[in-house]
């Protein structure tokens, strides 16, 4: 199935840094998953996955705007027990390889 179009709607990157140990965030990862899978079907989430070196993670968003966003990163797990600060930045592709058209800004 293809991505669905993300034109008319903001595209944001979510940096996640951890600021607990890796074993607070260990135990609470199997419940972040499940949250990532969550949006993920909802289509609010395009791609996500964990920083090398594992201090963090990255999120690849889709939303109709920045408050709503942080309406369901309030709800991730890692957010709710303060394993991570989340960093949201709003991105415009101008520019994209041929395939990732459902990137490009309106």
């Amino acid at each position: 199935m293809p991505p669905p179009c993300l034109k008319g709607i903001a595209v944001f990157v979510v940096n996640l840094t951890y600021i607990k140990p890796l074993t607070e965030v260990d135990a609470h990862l199997e419940a972040h998953m499940r949250f990532l899978k969550t949006q993920f079907e909802r289509g609010v989430f395009v791609a996500s996955g964990r920083k090398v070196p594992r201090d963090g993670g990255v999120i690849l968003a889709r939303s109709d705007s920045r408050e709503a966003l942080w309406k369901v990163l309030e709800q991730d797990p890692f957010h709710r027990a303060g394993i991570a600060r989340f960093d949201v930045i709003e991105f415009i592709a101008s520019t994209v390889q041929p395939g990732f058209e459902n990137l490009e800004a309106v």
